[in-house]
């Protein structure tokens, strides 16, 4: 008997997730717990087994959409079955515009399961620019769609100043202040001929600048001047954050250098010994000591604010995550209670963790509760940066790439090794002075490590 299978809640707080990947084709026969999707969520990206064995009759997702929890994303019968009737398949949201269309516009959002075949089948006009939506429907992205809800707008009502017709977010913000949509989008006949487009007279006539044309040049690039790919997986989540984080967080962010000859040589020295434990030893655990050390002298830091119940959340729990570059895009694994560890201890969790983010094996539970976020590009990390809080954390730490250079000690000049350390503030809920007496003790105890050694 045929079997609907719905997209499971693989995590807390998790409400859909984004079709990354199918492993396995309509018509191809499965193992029991075989994987037969890869589906990413806000916290991890997770592949799906399969409940029974049997053949997959049926998708009702494609690549790039996004699918409530609970939504059916397949069946799974018998050889020689039938699709049941009446099968409702996923709501989801289109995939990436740049697959649907000549010219890469974002699809309208359809109704349930029929959203991909109604994209992938409009038809195209004569001069390469998609046919129009059909009347009643509203063409958009479903971002554009989310700001007209937040702004109370109804969309229908917004006239559209993109391609087709799409409405923009520039379009439905000028209909909140009253103004004017953007100005139309060219026509691929103005975009190649170069000429102006048409003017309407005061009488009424229609009429077209006589502005010359600019002269066809050669090129020797070919055809294929872009390239345009879906923004799907870790890269679609990473930007959903960041932008949500800039537009949450009022940023401040403060810079200072400090001196770390002494952690150098105490690192230098603890190498081997840490070697003889399997354990590689960083100056990231030592970073994260002495950020905990500060956070525990600065409360604020370690809280977020809850600004829908107006609150301030204040964490007597140290979690610190640490940015770790992988082939998906960055990721942030959470070192749990990280004021209860040791050196080594944190040196060998932070690998572990790193370990997991890289290879695409890391769970959900290791990239969730973090209270401050360390991110560093080591040897590449340049001279300065303005990192972006780890929304609904309050603060960041970028720290940058080790350097010799001349500094003045004791009214003498010596070669030191000197380093560059960025925070970046939530500026609701951190003052300024707060954020520089955080970080002028994040200095204290890294020029000092001898009192990371103790316990501080």
């Amino acid at each position: 008997m045929a079997l609907e299978f719905k997209l499971p809640d693989v995590g807390e707080g998790v409400h859909e997730g984004e079709i990354v990947q199918w492993l396995v084709a309509e018509g191809e026969t499965i193992e029991e717990d075989q994987s037969i999707v890869e589906v990413m969520t806000d916290k991890a990206t997770v592949e799906i087994p399969a409940p029974r064995a049997g053949v997959l009759l049926k998708r009702y997702a494609e690549e790039g959409d996004v699918v409530e929890v609970g939504s059916v994303i397949l069946v799974i019968g018998d050889e020689g079955e039938e699709v049941p009737s009446g099968t409702d398949g996923a709501e989801a949201e289109p995939a990436d515009a740049s697959t649907e269309g000549q010219d890469g516009q974002d699809a309208q959002e359809a109704e349930p399961s029929t959203a991909t075949e109604t994209a992938a089948s409009a038809p195209a006009s004569g001069n390469g620019q998609q046919a129009e939506p059909p009347k009643g429907r509203v063409l958009a992205t479903p971002a554009t769609r989310k700001l007209a809800r937040e702004l109370g707008v109804d969309i229908a009502q917004v006239q559209g100043s993109g391609p087709a017709g799409r409405v923009t977010d520039d379009d439905v913000r000028a209909f909140v202040e009253g103004g004017a949509p953007a100005t139309e989008a060219p026509t691929e006949e103005s975009r190649t001929s170069g000429a102006a487009p048409k003017q309407q007279p005061s009488d009424g006539r229609e009429t077209v600048s006589t502005m010359p044309s600019a002269p066809e040049r050669p090129t020797v690039r070919g055809e294929q001047q872009e390239d345009r790919v879906p923004l799907r997986g870790m890269r679609r989540r990473i930007s959903d954050h960041m932008r949500e984080a800039k537009d949450t967080a009022a940023h401040f962010t403060y810079v200072d250098e400090i001196d770390v000859t002494d952690l150098v040589s105490v690192r230098e020295s603890l190498k081997a010994t840490a070697k003889e434990q399997g354990v590689k030893l960083t100056y990231l655990p030592f970073i994260v000591k002495a950020c905990v050390a500060a956070l525990k002298k600065h409360p604020y830091v370690n809280a977020s604010l809850d600004h829908e119940a107006g609150e301030i959340v204040f964490k007597h729990y140290y979690n610190i995550g640490v940015a770790t570059a992988t082939e998906q895009g960055l990721m942030v694994p959470v070192v749990k209670n990280a004021d209860m560890m040791s050196m080594l201890e944190i040196a060998e969790e932070i690998e572990r963790l790193s370990g997991l983010a890289r290879e695409g094996k890391i769970g959900p539970d290791d990239l969730k509760g973090g209270t401050f976020t360390i991110t560093s590009l080591g040897a590449q990390g340049g001279m300065l940066s303005t990192p972006v809080v780890n929304t609904p954390e309050s603060a960041i730490l970028g720290v940058h790439e080790i350097k010799k250079k001349p500094a003045v000690v004791d009214d003498e000049i010596v070669i030191r090794q000197q380093m560059m350390l960025a925070l970046s503030f939530d500026h609701r809920l951190i003052d300024g002075h707060v954020g520089a007496a955080f970080a002028k003790d994040v200095k204290a105890f890294l020029e000092n490590p001898k009192w990371l050694m103790v316990g501080a």
